[in-house]
């Protein structure tokens, strides 16, 4: 293959005019990492809220929450995009979708909103599982103490959940931070549409996607690392596969 590296394109002035290459690609690294944030909030509130309707003793409760993590799993992200951004300002009243058109950063809201629901269904999936992991004791003996559903919930089971589900999170977090470029598709200049755009521009598309990798991939290590220690911090010594033991006498 006949390619002429250029890695000093970087440092180029972009045809925006708003500084180099190397500038565009972060700051489509901060669109990433703004949106993955907020769809993150979305993904947590729902994800635990629609995870522990599941395991309520309400039928219908179960059914709500069974419903919408079908929906929302089972229908592919970029799908769930395009309704966002295309069909639902079509639905609304017109004055309503008339104003979603014209919301500046439409992109950026319609993204936040669909990664983060997509998200809520898996993470109320690893919610379920976790709060199923436990064991049935638990449960008998907060009723026994005389506990409402309410109060088991948020004093007994939901605070081991956490800790038990905090590594399938961390792969959920990271999932999220990658989802967030197929919102190129609708517009959302993300670290993926600008590398796209680099190479474009400037028909090196080596080095445009090099430096997107490697921005993912540093990104990724950080919010590892710093999760990793958020879990060691939060465990409960010697349950789970601590590395602390406890000591019965």
């Amino acid at each position: 293959m006949n390619y002429k590296w250029n890695w000093g394109i970087l440092f180029e002035v972009s045809p925006e005019g708003k500084g180099t290459y190397l500038e565009m690609l972060l700051s489509g690294l901060m669109w990433t990492l703004t949106t993955a944030f907020f769809a993150w909030i979305i993904a947590l509130l729902l994800g635990v809220t629609i995870g522990v309707l599941r395991t309520l003793p309400s039928r219908t409760g179960r059914v709500i929450g069974n419903a919408y993590v079908e929906f929302f799993r089972n229908i592919p992200l970029l799908v769930q995009l395009f309704l966002w951004y295309f069909v639902v300002p079509e639905l609304v009243p017109e004055h309503i979708g008339d104003w979603l058109k014209q919301l500046p950063n439409a992109a950026f809201y319609n993204g936040v909103i669909g990664v983060g629901l997509f998200m809520s269904a898996r993470v109320a999936e690893q919610v379920r599982t976790g709060i199923e992991s436990l064991p049935v004791g638990q449960r008998m003996a907060s009723t026994a103490l005389g506990m409402t559903t309410a109060q088991t919930y948020r004093y007994v089971l939901m605070p081991m959940v956490f800790r038990i589900i905090f590594p399938p999170l961390t792969s959920e977090l990271l999932n999220t931070i990658k989802n967030t470029s197929v919102a190129l598709t609708i517009g959302l200049m993300e670290l993926t549409a600008r590398a796209r755009s680099m190479q474009e521009f400037s028909f090196q598309v080596f080095e445009a996607f090099t430096v997107a990798t490697l921005l993912y991939l540093l990104t990724n290590m950080v919010v590892t690392i710093l999760m990793r220690r958020l879990e060691k911090s939060i465990a409960v010594p010697g349950y789970l596969g601590t590395s602390a033991n406890v000591v019965v006498h």
